[in-house]
């Protein structure tokens, strides 16, 4: 009969642990031959003017890109909007870009470069038009713009593109009808609480920070649009993006002191080229869409981010990236 040697306790302990971890090594060698490569290198992604929901929006995103994407350095540019970061992404200033639809609709209608060449991450929060007035104006429609200093957003915003279009459909036109002012959100309100503008649009998330700021100094009044909606869409195909909505009363307590008003709506898209790496759009969407919560403290807009919703970015197609990563998250 032969007889083993008797291991110690000791020995037997060390043993176990020391396969345990051969063991944990082989797992991670198995799962990072199959894991893809976290993005590197870098690139750009064109927001707005200062004090836009953009802006801000588009600084609290790259904060969460650096922990999700380490290896990627994201860097920041300011645009008048829309329009101006759809001109960045095809000229290849942009890799990726914050846009509203009707932006988009109207780039593509007007068969501008590489407009066939967008394509979208995500469907992100709505856009809400904002028309301000002192609080002692006598505007109370649109069409009571007629001869005054109207703030109509700097060129190249989407806030000048929807701005025409709701002045055509009050009946006004955009150069005989009104004295416009082509300036952005970072100057409009200081031009209103001098006496330098009768009011201003704005199209922007809510509450837009600027417009706060303006209403603690200065006593203002929103002008309800929803009447406006059908005229709207009579101007054609591009005109679908708008809808009809509510602006919550708590969107900016100090003005509405507890009253909705309506108004008109738009969807805002992330939106990059055909040319972006799969992967890194891919990494790129998981962050917009996980970072939701935390980015809503800071831009309540970012609250409606939804990874039921995200995938509706009509009128553009989905980013082979994006699609991606959608599929990973189906139950």
């Amino acid at each position: 009969m032969v007889t083993l040697p008797r291991i110690g306790r000791r020995r037997a302990l060390q043993a176990g642990t020391a396969g345990l971890a051969v063991l944990g090594l082989l797992l991670w060698w198995l799962l990072s031959m199959g894991a893809a490569p976290s993005p590197k290198g870098r690139v750009t992604l064109a927001t707005g003017v200062p004090s836009g929901v953009y802006e801000r929006y588009g600084r609290l995103l790259r904060q969460d890109l650096g922990q999700d994407l380490p290896d990627l350095k994201v860097r920041l540019v300011r645009s008048e909007g829309s329009v101006d970061n759809l001109r960045q992404l095809a000229s290849g200033r942009a890799d990726f870009a914050i846009a509203t639809a009707d932006a988009v609709a109207d780039y593509q209608a007007r068969h501008e470069p590489d407009a066939g060449r967008l394509r979208a991450c995500a469907r992100l929060y709505d856009d809400y038009m904002q028309l301000i007035v002192p609080k002692d104006s006598t505007v109370r429609t649109t069409r009571d713009l007629k001869r005054l200093r109207v703030g109509v957003g700097a060129d190249g915003s989407g806030v000048q593109l929807v701005t025409k279009r709701l002045l055509a459909a009050a009946g006004l036109d955009f150069h005989r009808d009104v004295r416009p002012v082509r300036t952005g959100i970072d100057e409009m309100p200081a031009l209103l609480a001098r006496g330098e503008l009768d009011a201003f649009f704005w199209s922007g998330g809510l509450p837009t920070s600027a417009v706060q700021e303006l209403a603690r100094k200065f006593p203002i009044r929103l002008v309800p649009l929803a009447d406006l909606i059908e005229p709207l869409h009579r101007q054609g195909e591009t005109a679908r993006y708008y809808r009809a909505a509510v602006m919550p009363a708590d969107a900016y307590p100090v003005i509405q002191r507890g009253q909705a008003i309506k108004t008109i709506a738009v969807a805002n898209l992330m939106v990059t080229t055909d040319r972006a790496d799969p992967g890194l759009t891919e990494g790129i969407t998981r962050t917009v869409i996980r970072s939701r919560d935390w980015i809503g403290r800071e831009v309540h807009a970012a609250q409606k981010v939804d990874l039921r919703t995200a995938v509706f970015t009509d009128p553009l197609a989905l980013h082979q990236g994006a699609q991606r990563y959608y599929r990973s998250e189906k139950p």
